[in-house]
């Protein structure tokens, strides 16, 4: 965020308050000195303020909650529509619709019947109408437009509300007080700042004046913006680093689950290889101990037949 200096509020005119029979008692904290009837701001306690509320509208800006700005001032509009265009955010420069906060279901519905209106156009339909009927809506759309265009994406309550000239726009303030929104304004010395949250003491009437502080304040929602894009383009990528560390986790479970199957199976090889080695031993000891047992038996046969010698032929046989 860029640094605020006195001197740019200085040249803009932001210190220039209204005439001192018009003022505001509680702007006495705010307000330097008197010159030729006119109340001049102390600038300081403006940067300060203006820091404050462009530190909380950042934050806002990055949770993802809109801002609305309110500017109906004829010197405003332009100023309003054109900076707040820019970061894409809601914006009232005619006419406040009374119950755009407090009854916004029904701002809603007046915005839908808009894009019910579009839609019959590209469809069609709008071309079976009768030349009147056509004059009427487009004479409704046009209202429409010209009101809430500017809203048209808002489909919530706002984050917060920020407000020029909160005296002209006192419904306004009031609808957001009800809602406990937050409240941030540019306040003159005729003004009173208690109705506001976060208070930033300027000049209100002076083009030059609006315009400085709405770039100032749109810079910081426009950080807030892009802070909001990073850290969701950051998510974006661990969660995408997460989905590839998942798969190669399953890889290697897959792989553990391999290599687990592998070993069991040389294990039970190895078990069936010794179960079979030793029935064949099992076997072959068996054997040999049968054909011992067989020489043994023979054995002792040959040693229980006795022998028989010959006899020796005599002289009378012969």
């Amino acid at each position: 965020m860029s640094k605020i200096e006195v001197k740019d509020l200085l040249d803009a005119g932001v210190h220039f308050g209204h005439l001192t029979r018009k003022w505001n008692p509680n702007m006495a904290p705010y307000i330097y000195m008197e010159r030729n009837g006119i109340h001049i701001i102390n600038l300081y306690k403006s940067v300060a303020k203006i820091e404050e509320a462009n530190e909380a509208l950042k934050k806002i800006a990055a949770s993802g909650r809109k801002i609305l700005f309110v500017a109906t001032k004829k010197q405003a509009k332009d100023i309003v529509s054109e900076k707040v265009a820019n970061v894409n955010m809601p914006y009232i420069t005619e006419r406040w619709p009374g119950g755009m906060l407090t009854n916004f279901v029904t701002i809603r519905k007046a915005v839908k019947k808009m894009a019910a209106i579009d839609k019959m156009k590209a469809d069609g339909t709008f071309e079976t109408l009768s030349k009147k009927e056509k004059l009427q809506v487009d004479r409704l759309r046009a209202k429409l437009e010209k009101n809430l265009g500017s809203i048209s994406d808002m489909t919530r309550l706002p984050g917060a509300l920020f407000v020029v000239d909160i005296r002209r726009e006192h419904i306004a303030v009031k609808e957001a007080q009800k809602l406990n929104i937050p409240i941030f304004a540019m306040v003159d010395t005729n003004a009173d700042p208690r109705d506001v949250d976060y208070v930033i003491p300027a000049n209100d009437d002076a083009s030059k004046s609006i315009e400085k502080i709405l770039t100032l304040v749109t810079d910081a929602v426009a950080e807030g913006l892009s802070e909001r894009q990073q850290d969701k383009a950051e998510a974006d990528a661990v969660a995408s680093e997460g989905e590839v560390v998942a798969e190669a986790e399953a890889s290697a479970e897959e792989l553990t689950v391999d290599e687990v199957v592998e070993e069991a199976a040389e294990e039970i090889a190895e078990e069936v290889i010794e179960e079979a080695a030793e029935e064949v031993a099992e076997e072959a000891a068996e054997e040999v101990a049968e054909e011992v047992d067989n020489a043994a038996d023979e054995a002792t046969e040959e040693e229980q037949t006795p022998e028989v010698e010959p006899e020796e032929p005599t002289e009378e046989d012969n």
